[in-house]
């Protein structure tokens, strides 16, 4: 990973079983890259949680890396609301997410 990476934007999401597979492609190969177009974030990745409750779906987080708060704060302001809009526009109820800020300190 890039040493000029400062914050993680994280969005962890739980996704339906019925939409998992295709909710996971949109995001790899739509959702994603269309964030890294802002301009605000350098890079990301999508991990997948185990040892968790599974049963309504699996869970991903998907974290974006930015190289100061300032960027971060500039994909939130400007950004942020038209792509949430973009994946319930696309997905409805079939996905449940939380977003937190991270700060690399080592």
């Amino acid at each position: 990973m890039n040493d000029n990476i400062g914050f993680i934007y994280n969005v962890t999401s739980m996704v339906s079983w019925p939409i998992h597979e295709a909710w996971l492609e949109w995001m790899r190969t739509v959702h994603a890259p269309e964030v890294l177009a802002t301009e605000c974030f350098t890079s990301f990745k999508i991990l997948k949680l185990h040892e968790i409750d599974e049963t309504e779906g699996p869970t991903y987080a998907v974290q974006y890396f930015a190289e100061s708060k300032a960027l971060y704060n500039r994909y939130i302001s400007r950004f942020s609301p038209e792509m949430r809009q973009k994946g319930y526009d696309k997905w409805g109820d079939g996905f449940v997410s939380f977003h937190s800020v991270m700060e690399v300190v080592h």
